[in-house]
């Protein structure tokens, strides 16, 4: 994993959870289960696409729908768009998700023939996000899946339940925008911190931190949660 070479803030308001103390509390609370690189950067490009708006279910039901039927990332680009279609239906929005994988596999074949996307191994990490972030479709958090996930890169993906979690517990402000926030909590974190605080904070939100109805009652960081929105 790449080391950071600036020290990092360690939190951004006095009284709160520090990232370490929250990662050991919420390990402690739900487990988690160890980080394991898919070494497939393409792979999760396109995991990331189908992901959308629907179900971690569902997104990996059409995933693998889609790699059943086309064997590989050539013949989903050379294929009628009507059949991408037909295949990831199961993660919703087919009809605009079958556009816009193709367009993404376009570029990413006009950029690297053999689908080797290793550059993002080397390259510093501002510049391998930079070049993720210029393909179509492709914003803050699916680049960071891709090098979090597949390379074992220290960029934290902030989804719904980080997003939420990280807000309530005045770790940044309440109106900042998801885009910014990746940037401002993966500040605070170490980089060997990073993927442990994104599982975390998504199992917090998704099991006790709950959009609507959080059960503060069952918290494990009630004591020191400053409710922000709640």
């Amino acid at each position: 994993m790449t080391p950071r070479t600036n020290a990092p803030a360690r939190t951004s308001t006095p009284g709160t959870w520090t990232p370490t103390e929250l990662i050991a509390i919420l390990d402690a609370a739900y487990g988690r289960a160890p980080q394991q690189a898919s070494a497939a950067p393409v792979f999760e490009l396109v995991l990331t696409l189908l992901s959308q708006h629907t179900s971690d279910r569902n997104s990996g039901q059409a995933m693998h729908r889609l790699i059943e039927r086309f064997p590989t990332w050539d013949a989903v680009l050379a294929a009628p768009v009507r059949e991408i279609e037909d295949a990831i239906r199961p993660g919703g929005l087919a009809p605009t998700k079958s556009k816009r994988l193709q367009e993404l596999l376009g570029e990413v074949k006009a950029r690297q023939p053999d689908w080797d996307l290793g550059l993002l191994r080397t390259l510093p990490l501002a510049e391998a996000k930079a070049w993720l972030t210029s393909l179509p479709g492709v914003g803050p958090k699916t680049a960071a899946c891709v090098l979090l996930f597949a390379l074992e890169r220290p960029a934290l993906p902030v989804d719904t339940h980080v997003e939420r979690v990280a807000k309530r517990l005045s770790l940044v402000p309440p109106k900042m925008p998801a885009d910014r926030a990746h940037d401002a909590l993966e500040a605070m974190l170490r980089p060997g911190e990073v993927y442990a605080f994104h599982v975390d904070l998504i199992q917090h939100g998704r099991r006790t931190c709950h959009a609507r109805g959080p059960r503060c009652e069952e918290c494990p960081l009630e004591s020191r949660c400053p409710r922000v929105g709640v």
